[in-house]
């Protein structure tokens, strides 16, 4: 069973990545979550920027989980990535170009007006690119060119959400993904290509 907090977490994310911070006021996360406003100051003190800092923080564990995940399931790095930017555009494709990711979303809106929720969200995106450094040199790639290809793989798949919801067509995220398979390819030893 689903708790409070967890609805009203859940209604914050879903609100964040469908109108961003600003546009999500806590009369419509209470309704949104089913949960009356009280239950969003007693679960959450410091009030909107706190529900926000707790929303951020638990779709970054969730997209990291699914990104590991799917890097789990395939049979290698390269296919790894393929499967990465094939899942963003069917993820696109199913919700008609409305989901995409709420940290990124609030990033860009607080990143120059709120320093507390800047931090979260860099420590988001930082926690996201030690793992996925580590998985690149898990998989064979230098560290210093696998925090680079970290990097971008996160950027691209940001840039990728955006472009296709600018354009409702998942054809950047495609283009996007294959130039990344390839520069993962060719930073693997020439052994495992």
């Amino acid at each position: 069973m689903v708790s409070t907090r967890e609805r009203i977490v859940g209604a914050s994310s879903a609100l964040f990545m469908e109108r961003g911070y600003a546009g999500s006021g806590l009369k419509q996360i209470a309704q949104a979550s089913g949960a009356p406003i009280g239950s969003l100051y007693h679960h959450f003190p410091g009030g909107k920027g706190e529900l926000a800092a707790e929303t951020l923080r638990a779709s970054g564990r969730a997209y990291q989980s699914l990104v590991e995940a799917i890097f789990d399931a395939a049979p290698d790095l390269v296919t790894g990535v393929e499967w990465c930017f094939d899942g963003a555009a069917e993820t696109l494709r199913t919700t008609d170009f409305a989901d995409a990711c709420p940290i990124a979303t609030v990033a860009l809106e607080v990143a120059s007006s709120d320093e507390s929720l800047r931090e979260v969200t860099a420590e988001i995106f930082e926690g996201w690119l030690r793992a996925l450094t580590a998985r690149m040199a898990a998989g064979g790639i230098n560290p210093e060119p696998a925090r680079e290809l970290a990097t971008m793989l996160v950027a691209s798949l940001e840039g990728g959400f955006l472009l296709c919801r600018a354009a409702k067509d998942t054809a950047p995220m495609a283009a996007i993904g294959a130039a990344m398979v390839e520069l993962v390819r060719g930073a693997l030893p020439s052994n495992q290509h």
